[in-house]
């Protein structure tokens, strides 16, 4: 399966903050806030939506292709992705700015505050599919991923001339888009990624009710936190799976984008939706174990030994004999 994932690739700055931040926020006064907080660590990571998502892809044994635009910074950040399994030879490298920069301080609840600076992700709107799909043919999957909003627009309108399947993910530029934008963005889409809280921002800006969206997409998939995640098909029972048990709770971020590197990699091995979703569950609880959207490690005997722990023995043959070449090994 020929799989493109679009997006963002950036620096994680990641801060802890040894407190709530509940704490320090006073009720009725929520209007006007002024607030710095003292964090006690700091940790530079690789990280960006599509870098994170195609990275997953890469440990499971795909090997997706990278559409971005990244910075003059990007020698080594590439030489990493090449090397676990990322096609980043239609990358568009900016001649001026830096890489984008991701800055997210985390509380005792893993709770998060967080920026991001586009930098060279404002020129993925420069980025032209058509010479990619010459290039490489046409795509079984392209997964649209928080970017530069107008290259996400683009890239939607051009999968749907060209009949390309896309799973859209709008989720940290849902509060950018407006109604229409989303609206222009998510019709036709084969899969559609969503958290609780932006699947109610959806429809509260799109005026579309649940059941307009669902008409809307192929397939929607929620992802419920701790909960785990909800699988939606018109006309079909809606599938729940739920997470597997952490080892340590470390920090959430690049969890959402790791789910969705599991379920991407588990439909191109042909697994049904509950298995897809279980994969995903199952790399994400890596990541929350972990500082960092991918610094985590697994042999493939550990995650199969978890993942059967989790869903049971049959699930993790299944995963096993679709996915014969994944892991840390290379």
């Amino acid at each position: 399966m020929k799989i493109g994932v679009a997006g963002s690739v950036g620096r994680d700055h990641l801060m802890t903050f040894p407190g709530k931040f509940t704490d320090s926020l006073v009720a009725g006064s929520l209007e006007k806030v002024s607030l710095s907080f003292l964090v006690d660590g700091l940790d530079v990571r690789r990280g960006g939506c599509a870098a994170n998502i195609a990275f997953g892809m890469g440990v499971l044994g795909l090997s997706p292709i990278l559409i971005a635009a990244v910075g003059t910074d990007w020698a080594d950040y590439e030489a990493w992705l090449s090397r676990h399994g990322v096609n980043t030879s239609h990358v568009l490298i900016s001649k001026t700015q830096y890489t984008a920069l991701y800055m997210v301080t985390t509380d005792t609840e893993l709770n998060q505050i967080a920026s991001f600076f586009p930098g060279a992700m404002s020129e993925a709107r420069d980025i032209e599919l058509k010479p990619i799909l010459d290039s490489v043919g046409n795509l079984d999957l392209l997964v649209i991923s928080p970017d530069d909003p107008e290259a996400m627009l683009r890239h939607s309108e051009i999968a749907r001339e060209n009949k390309i399947p896309f799973a859209a993910d709008p989720s940290q530029q849902m509060a950018r888009l407006d109604g229409d934008e989303i609206k222009r963005l998510i019709e036709g889409a084969a899969f559609l990624f969503l958290n609780e809280y932006e699947f109610a921002l959806a429809s509260q800006k799109t005026g579309w009710s649940n059941q307009e969206i669902l008409d809307r997409v192929g397939v929607r998939v929620v992802t419920l936190g701790s909960k785990g995640a909800r699988i939606e098909e018109k006309g079909k029972p809606t599938i729940t799976v739920g997470v597997p048990q952490e080892d340590s709770r470390v920090d959430p971020t690049g969890v959402g984008d790791s789910f969705r590197s599991g379920f991407i990699a588990g439909l191109a091995a042909e697994l049904n939706y509950e298995r897809c979703a279980q994969l995903g569950a199952m790399l994400a609880t890596y990541v929350i174990e972990t500082k960092g959207t991918q610094e985590y490690h697994f042999s493939r005997e550990e995650f199969l030994s978890r993942f059967a722990m989790a869903y049971g023995r049959i699930a993790a043959d299944e995963v096993g004999a679709k996915l014969p070449k994944f892991g840390f090994s290379f």
